[in-house]
């Protein structure tokens, strides 16, 4: 008889501080997908569930497929939302040899901070000790002992931008067979320190990570561990276990503490290193006023109003300065504004549109709405393939858009908030990136995988949105105390 695999993906990073819930309409309008609806998106595509088909066919497994669902970050995901999607999976649980699991780690709920380890503590208790189950899960994961103790073993990226969720799918897949075959017994082992934020946010090109992840693979070539997962934690949540992480899995659950115990004290040895250096937003604005002879556009990165990390997207900060100064030969990405689009849609693609753009949702943290009057150049559904380094060849759906021109500047508005991780959001809005003079994205490091190699220089500005790297002023109530670099220790 084949294995009977559960295979789904329920992935949401929670930013506490918003004042946006994430419910079932914010998974729509991302990505939510049902049963049979989830083969027609993600076979021959570069994702998990795209790696999860391709197990399904090399290891013959017979394979239920009950959802997928990702949401773009945002406040904590409310109740009802949450308890609809446990029970899809937890139905689907019946009769199978093993799970496979795309989950973020860093998902808090209106009655759980942590979220992932309320469901695979439903999940075990459901299906029992002995059924397999392999998770893969973001770099960015905040993970918890509760987590650990009800699952066999923990799979995490090993890029930021993260262009391998593909690679970890089939890592996680190959390792759930063995596991289901009886060849391995593998449990988790996890280890922290008083930290909140460390490991350069877990930038996997400079030092820390670079060296972490090289003990990692050693660690695994040289059969210690099954796998070495390393966690750089996600800051913008006010739960308990926040910070970063060592996951090991291994068979021997005495040598994965003593593995990831020893990692984490090289996290802490090295927790002031950080190669982010922010650009005051005058000096932006002079770099992106000079002429340029490289045919290549400055990119700006607006690090603060970041949506991949539960920012609103629609802070005016930036834009503001940008048109105060008249640059010319500008795109950006994007302002997130639905009642904005809106009102370039009756206005009409050519003609004149008079509205307030902008920091609509608080404008205490990114500035207040622009006043502009802009030619409408573009509409569009939203929805475009990312063939990106990040996009795997899916689909994605930023909702009904617009392109508006203000004098020299196109600026992106959108329905459906996102950060900028694909040339084709601007493409899809007839804006070609590389021949722009200036580029500027609402992202903190994603947007490099795509952006980086058609740029002649990247600069990032933290303009105080929901986002900023500035720690002191975030109100972090929950975060277990002392903790660095709240507190000196």
């Amino acid at each position: 008889m084949p294995a009977r695999v559960l295979i789904a993906e329920f992935m949401h990073e929670t930013n506490t501080f918003s004042v946006q819930k994430t419910d079932r309409t914010s998974f729509e309008k991302c990505s939510l997908y049902l049963e049979n609806e989830i083969s027609a998106a993600f076979v021959n595509t570069r994702t998990f569930m795209g790696a999860g088909y391709e197990a399904t066919e090399e290891f013959g497994w017979t394979i239920v497929t009950p959802l997928v669902a990702g949401a773009t970050p945002a406040g904590r995901v409310t109740d009802a939302c949450f308890e609809e999607f446990a029970a899809i999976l937890l139905a689907a649980t019946g009769e199978v040899d093993g799970i496979l699991l795309h989950l973020h780690g860093s998902m808090s709920t209106e009655s759980h901070d942590d979220g992932e380890g309320e469901l695979l503590a439903r999940i075990r208790a459901t299906v029992g000790p002995a059924i397999p189950i392999v998770v893969v899960l973001d770099l960015h994961a905040t993970v918890t002992q509760r987590m650990a103790d009800n699952t066999s073993a923990l799979i995490s990226y090993r890029t930021y931008p993260h262009i391998d969720q593909y690679e970890r799918g089939h890592q996680a897949a190959a390792l759930l067979d063995r596991a289901m075959q009886g060849a391995i017994r593998p449990k988790v082992a996890i280890a922290r320190r008083p930290i909140l934020y460390a490991m350069d946010g877990g930038r996997t090109t400079s030092a820390p990570m670079v060296e972490l992840l090289k003990r990692a693979d050693a660690l695994e070539a040289s059969g210690e561990a099954l796998v070495v997962s390393v966690q750089a934690g996600f800051s913008s949540a006010d739960v308990h276990d926040i910070g970063p992480s060592i996951a090991v899995t291994a068979e021997d659950g005495t040598r994965a503490r003593a593995i990831a115990e020893e990692l984490m004290d090289y996290v802490w040895q090295e927790r002031h290193w950080s190669t982010i250096t922010f650009t005051p937003l005058e000096e932006a604005i002079a770099e992106a006023a000079l002429p340029s002879t490289e045919g290549k556009p400055l990119v700006i990165s607006d690090y603060s109003d970041n949506p991949g990390s539960g920012a609103y997207g629609d802070a005016t900060t930036l834009l503001r300065a940008i048109l105060d100064a008249r640059l010319t030969n500008v795109g950006f990405y994007a302002i997130c504004d639905p009642e904005a689009v809106l009102r370039a849609q009756e206005a009409g693609v050519g003609n004149r549109v008079r509205l307030k753009l902008g920091g609509k949702v608080d404008p205490t943290v990114g500035g207040s709405p622009l006043d502009i009057t802009a030619e409408v150049v573009t509409l569009s559904d939203g929805r475009f393939i990312a063939y990106g380094p990040m996009g795997g060849g899916a689909w994605r759906n930023h909702g009904l858009s617009a392109l508006l021109r203000v004098d020299g500047v196109e600026i992106a508005v959108i329905t459906n908030n996102g950060q900028a991780t694909d040339l084709a959001q601007f493409t899809s809005l007839g804006v070609e990136p590389q021949r722009k003079s200036t580029l500027v994205v609402k992202s903190m490091q994603h947007f490099r995988a795509a952006f980086q190699p058609i740029a002649r220089k990247v600069i990032e500005v933290d303009t105080g949105a929901l986002s900023t790297k500035n720690f002191f002023i975030r109100p972090y109530r929950n975060t277990r105390r002392p903790i660095w670099p709240l507190d000196d220790i």
